[in-house]
């Protein structure tokens, strides 16, 4: 799968933006609406912050190397960790809502578990 999106890398930049537009989206929702559409779906801000940078890292890894030019692996690590700080200060503008380091620490993880997936899969296919 990794590999396809890389040869269709239109498709990953497609969805690597549709993550980002949704990360905004959520960061948008005020505290009331935040929490309500925690609970419907189940999704605490621990798990969410993780799982949603690792997509978004995955794919922009994907995007933007093609499986071909690690070093543009970096650019990607920059790239989200820059869009995790953005966020936390566009969050912090929402009413009923505050920013937090921990939550660029979380969106971290998820960057570098993303990395370390994405760098596994690229040497495994060698």
């Amino acid at each position: 799968m990794i590999s396809w999106l890389e040869k269709n890398s239109k498709i990953s930049w497609l969805v690597t933006s549709i993550i980002v537009i949704l990360i905004f989206y959520f960061s948008s929702l005020t505290g009331e609406e935040s929490s309500t559409i925690g609970k419907v779906i189940g999704l605490n801000a621990l798990v969410y912050h993780i799982s949603i940078f690792f997509l978004l890292s995955i794919f922009l890894f994907i995007s933007l190397t093609k499986g071909k030019n690690k070093e543009l692996i970096s650019l990607g690590i920059i790239l989200a960790l820059t869009y995790a700080i953005i966020d936390e200060i566009h969050q912090y503008f929402t009413p009923g809502r505050s920013s937090a380091f921990s939550d660029v620490i979380l969106d971290s993880i998820g960057i570098i578990f993303a990395f370390l997936v994405y760098l596994i899969s690229l040497e495994y296919r060698k």
